[in-house]
């Protein structure tokens, strides 16, 4: 794919991203992923993926409601607030462990100490602890099994501990884009935007109204300047991390991204990854217009082979 030789410029010494088709590019539901359109950088390579963590936990916070561990809309957190508060950044938590900063359902603030709530919770419910209920709720049965969970010394292990390589991230990805772990259901509601129309801070860009999040993953919307592409559409989620790394899906354009760095977000990333982002999606749409030109009604090509403060990302 022409649109990863970009990576190639990016100012770090070492990155991985993937691309990875989900689904028709016409906006119908995606379907079990076809493979990885291509990859640029070394796969095996293990990384920290810092805030990238968070998608993986609310997985298993995820899993947990379909195992009637926890529940949605059960207390956890300041009073008011309940687990998909805190999963959708929306308990008054702030960042770092510490009161509330102001009250369930007010703002949008963006909050490790959420997570670590929730791990708490989760671990106290099952009986098992954190690490060992992602590993066989959400990582093993992934395939992940060179991904690991250790604890942030800022936020926390389930805020942003995990560290592996790019092919496991491509794995949360494609669960992220088609649920084997959770329902459709669930799967739905959490790529939905929770508590709709709270303003609040896009670590590392600005306050918007609305700043839009599912469970566990952040909704684009209309959110502009913003690290995916201004061709992605607003039903893209996903999430980035301050040791400069990120996953989205677009399930409109039917396409997953997910890449890796050994470079600290800032500036060069928010340069960097939507100019990628808009890449891809304009080759693909290009390579998919030429297949349906060549196919007839298929969409199926084959295509070969710095800023503010990020410290809470």
């Amino acid at each position: 794919m022409d649109a990863l030789r970009s990576v190639a410029e990016w100012p770090v010494d070492h990155a991985a991203v993937g691309v990875v088709r989900a689904g028709p590019s016409d906006g119908a539901p995606l379907s079990a992923p076809d493979g990885t359109v291509a990859t640029v950088g070394t796969t095996d390579r293990t990384f920290p993926w810092a805030s990238v963590t968070k998608p993986a936990t609310a997985l298993a916070v995820l899993v947990a409601t379909e195992e009637g561990t926890l529940s949605l809309d059960e207390p956890a957190g300041p009073p008011g607030s309940t687990v998909r508060h805190l999963l959708a950044h929306a308990s008054g938590l702030g960042p770092d462990v510490g009161p509330p900063l102001d009250a369930p359902g007010a703002s949008r603030i963006y909050s490790n100490a959420g997570y670590l709530v929730l791990a708490r919770l989760l671990a106290e419910r099952s009986g098992v602890p954190f690490a060992d209920y992602l590993a066989a709720g959400v990582l093993e049965p992934l395939g992940m099994t060179c991904t690991s969970l250790s604890p942030d010394p800022t936020s926390g292990g389930a805020a942003a501990g995990l560290a592996g390589p790019l092919a496991d991230l491509l794995a949360l990805a494609h669960e992220l884009a088609v649920p084997t772990l959770i329902s459709t259901e669930t799967h739905a509601v959490a790529t939905s935007v929770q508590f709709p129309g709270l303003g609040g801070v896009l670590p590392g860009f600005q306050r918007f109204e609305p700043c839009d999040w599912g469970l566990g993953v952040e909704i684009r919307g209309h959110k502009q300047p913003h690290w995916t592409g201004t061709a992605n559409s607003p039903a893209t989620f996903g999430h980035f991390g301050r040791s400069g790394s990120f996953l989205w899906v677009d399930p409109q354009a039917g396409m997953l991204c997910a890449g890796l760095s050994d470079r600290t977000f800032g500036l060069w990333a928010v340069r960097a990854w939507p100019a990628l982002a808009d890449a891809v999606l304009a080759e693909w749409a290009g390579l998919g217009s030429v297949a349906s030109g060549t196919r007839g009604a298929s969409r199926t090509p084959e295509p070969g082979a710095e800023h503010r403060s990020t410290r809470h990302v």
